[in-house]
């Protein structure tokens, strides 16, 4: 759907750039395509925002005005040039260069980022790095501009929205924080606030036997999360665990308990997107079998445990975030019946917000920060010669939990696949649909070889979607160390006749 918008941009004139170690269908359309080396986005950011520095074709005014930290962060850029980001991205100098100029001269300009700029060590170095360029562009606050990742599901934005997260309560009101606690006690009445684990901790901690219980929503971690052999060994070893999802996933497999809910298509409800628009849905179909709406399934935990409280249905659980979440204090099912309502929306009175950041920064002024590039945990190597990179196809969602189900978007991808480039594999020797075996310093796994210039020499291209060629057997434990988020997008592997 995103795409769709940024057709409709180009045939109005808009230039799109496309950065990305494969050429995605965007690039066939792109003014510029840069085919970037894996985990080099800092070197490639940075000297971006040298040029536009150093050429003067930054926003004088908007960094006097709405920045702080531009100094530093002039200064720790004033090396990094066209030249110097070629050595490590292999992006021609000119290429960069050209971008650099196309995005700070355009009147608008728009950064749209998903996994490849955050699953790397330096995730969250590389999405400051971006902030950084669009405020010295003056490219935030304005409509068409911004700073813009593309959430991965249709409700993650809303997820994290109201609280799925290790950290914050929902609104994203600190966890530790003693007046959160009061607030919501007042509601909740005593409950236990603290920072929790994000999910590679959880996963060390039942291995250092410190969590003793595990409960999976809506999550396939044995496909979806690095090191796959760490993860199944863990799952075993943890005393116990629920799972609830619609379908009996992998992870479920390892279950003592599997709590069936129901699809979207089987609840009233609403979702909240990545324009953080909270949207209505409802009930096409009574659930299936033993199937429950989630918000069932849990209220009815709740009281088990002896939670005095309870939610008749959906609109009572909205009802009790409009009180509790500044963001949605205007956001009602009678106010999202037809297209809903963008966040923050503080009131019933409130139109919603279109962008953020009009005319100031929540913190006041924008704080740029110096983000020096590192290189990737993982190199390649005479032993693995290759660096792998994942994500998805067009036609299956994250672990096919469900898309594997349907037999017409499984026809079109029936199982495991490598992308590797033809200059690679006739060094190989390998042909196109042949069965080989990548192996990374953790595993090996078998897949169907496709041959293609839609990757670059040297790199591998696997999806994983795939239960008979689990692609996170071969990746790492690397991590960043701020967010935890797991470095898929770079693993060195070898590759060789199944």
């Amino acid at each position: 759907m995103v795409a769709t918008r940024v057709f409709e941009a180009k045939e109005k004139g808009a230039s799109l750039y496309v950065v990305d170690p494969r050429r995605i269908r965007l690039a066939e359309f792109a003014d510029e395509y840069a085919e970037i080396e894996p985990g080099t986005n800092l070197a490639f950011v940075n000297a971006l925002i040298h040029i536009i520095i150093e050429e003067d074709l930054y926003d004088h005014k908007f960094v006097a005005e709405r920045v702080e930290n531009f100094e530093a962060v002039k200064e720790s850029v004033k090396d990094c040039t066209a030249k110097w980001a070629e050595e490590i991205t292999n992006i021609p100098a000119e290429t960069i260069e050209n971008i650099a100029r196309g995005f700070a001269g355009a009147d608008k300009g728009s950064v749209l980022y998903a996994m490849g700029i955050t699953q790397h060590k330096t995730g969250t170095k590389n999405v400051a790095s971006l902030a950084n360029l669009v405020m010295i562009t003056g490219n935030v606050g304005r409509e068409g501009t911004g700073l813009n990742p593309l959430r991965g599901q249709n409700n993650v934005q809303g997820a994290c929205d109201l609280g799925a997260l290790p950290n914050v309560l929902p609104g994203y009101q600190k966890a530790v924080d003693p007046a959160t606690k009061e607030k919501y006690g007042k509601v909740w009445g005593d409950f236990s606030c603290f920072d929790g684990n994000k999910i590679p901790e959880m996963f060390d901690r039942i291995d250092e036997g410190k969590m003793k219980a595990l409960y999976v929503m809506g999550e396939n971690p044995v496909l979806s999360d690095p090191d796959q052999q760490h993860v199944m060994h863990c799952l075993e070893k943890v005393d116990f665990m629920v799972v609830q999802d619609i379908f009996l996933s992998e992870t479920a497999q390892y279950a003592d308990v599997v709590l069936p809910g129901a699809s979207f298509l089987e609840k009233d409800g609403s979702f909240t997107n990545t324009e953080r628009r909270a949207q209505l849905i409802h009930k096409a179909l009574e659930p299936i079998g033993e199937s429950k709406p989630d918000w069932l399934i849990l209220a009815e935990l709740m009281q088990m445990f002896g939670y005095e409280g309870s939610y008749e249905n959906p609109s009572a659980v909205m009802d009790e975030i409009n009180t509790l979440v500044p963001q949605y204090g205007g956001i009602t099912y009678e106010r999202i019946q037809d297209v809903g309502l963008q966040w923050p929306c503080p009131n019933l009175d409130h139109p919603g917000t279109q962008y953020l950041h009009k005319d100031k920064f929540i913190r006041g002024k924008g704080l740029m920060t110096v983000t020096p590039y590192e290189e990737p945990g993982e190199q390649a190597d005479e032993e693995y010669p290759l660096i792998m990179t994942t994500g998805r196809v067009h036609h299956h969602y994250h672990t096919g939990t469900m898309t594997r189900e349907v037999w017409t978007l499984d026809r079109e991808y029936p199982g495991g696949f490598v992308e590797i480039n033809k200059a690679d594999a006739e060094k190989m020797g390998l042909w196109d649909h042949q069965m080989v075996k990548i192996s990374s310093r953790r595993g090996s796994i078998t897949a169907k070889a496709v041959i293609t210039d839609n990757i670059k020499e040297g790199v591998v291209f696997m999806s994983f979607h795939f239960a008979e060629s689990p692609v996170n057997k071969l990746t790492s434990q690397v991590v960043d160390p701020v967010t935890k988020i797991p470095e898929y997008k770079v693993t060195a592997v070898r590759i060789e006749v199944a």
